[in-house]
């Protein structure tokens, strides 16, 4: 009967973690744990895209205005507001975590590759170039 029960309460266990890291987790309003960016996560079809909504980085000292994307190597992008652009792109969910997505980053002008998952309520972003060993990870939390 005692193992029952443990089996139940491992069962029960791993059905929360699993529901809790379900696939639309990642959409809504995030900011970094340094709290110098915010961005949107949003659904579009299979894939999910994000949108810069505030960063220490991309806007003037007034902390309203956005900046222009005067980095971007496309030379038609660069009078765009930074605020608002699509900085992740082509993010889709493999059943453990979000993979193949692409992460512009305004202030540099680059993009990496990058993946996003989801654990404790936290959401972790790793953007990298070539391997996900060689990269950096941000770590977010649900922005109200």
């Amino acid at each position: 009967m005692k193992t029952t029960k443990t089996l139940i309460i491992v069962m029960l266990a791993m059905f929360a973690s699993t529901y809790a890291q379900s696939e639309k987790a990642i959409v809504g309003n995030w900011e970094s744990d340094k709290k110098d960016v915010r961005i949107e996560i949003l659904k579009e079809g299979d894939t999910y895209y994000g949108n810069y909504l505030w960063g220490e980085d991309i806007v003037e000292k007034d902390g309203i205005t956005s900046k222009k994307d005067i980095k971007n190597p496309d030379v038609k992008l660069r009078s765009r507001n930074v605020v608002g652009i699509k900085s992740l792109t082509g993010l889709v969910w493999n059943g453990k975590e979000y993979v193949n997505g692409k992460i512009y980053n305004a202030p540099s002008g680059d993009t990496y590759s990058c993946k996003i998952w989801i654990k404790n309520d936290k959401l972790y972003l790793r953007g990298y170039l070539g391997l996900s060993l060689l990269g950096q990870t941000a770590t977010f939390h649900k922005y109200k």
